[in-house]
């Protein structure tokens, strides 16, 4: 394992560890935010990076701020809606149970933060050429993952644009 995966790891630990702190119900409201980030980011990044195009002169660079401030954006829209919510079921308290059930969601969200950083990073920095890219023990199951989310976005944005037509 190298730093990489140790980076991973870190990532994925600390999620998992807040989570357990923080319980289930803010948990599914935050990972629901951080899933729906990414799918929007993947399925309207390129669209968002064209409109940019009069701003941002290298193509690389308009991605990457088209990704990113659709990423966040989405965040911040789905936390709002998240903390409305977190207070009309605020009165359910589900102690060490919501507290087991926080911790793998906070998991998962820890694999979806290292998976949209392989995702935006990897391929608009190249680091597939970088040795430690190649050795690492986890970035292989992530870049699975992203092949799997990059179809299924790419379905679910032909669905969408067709809704549209």
């Amino acid at each position: 394992m190298n730093a990489a995966d140790w980076s991973i790891i870190t990532v994925v630990g600390v999620s998992t560890l807040l989570s357990l702190l923080r319980g289930f119900v803010k948990e599914a409201l935050s990972l629901i935010g951080w899933v729906l980030a990414f799918i929007v980011a993947m399925v309207f990044a390129e669209r968002f990076a064209y409109l940019l195009a009069s701003s941002i002169a290298n193509p690389t660079g308009r991605y990457i701020v088209a990704f990113a401030a659709l990423f966040v954006l989405t965040l911040i829209a789905v936390a709002l809606a998240a903390r409305l919510l977190q207070s009309v079921v605020n009165f359910v308290g589900l102690g060490a149970l919501d507290r087991l059930l926080g911790m793998a969601f906070g998991f998962a969200r820890g694999v979806l933060v290292s998976l949209a950083v392989v995702a935006l990073l990897g391929p608009t920095l190249q680091l597939d050429s970088y040795a430690w890219w190649q050795e690492s023990v986890l970035l292989p199951h992530l870049l699975l993952m992203e092949g799997w989310f990059r179809g299924f976005t790419g379905t679910l944005r032909d669905l969408i644009v067709g809704l549209g037509n």
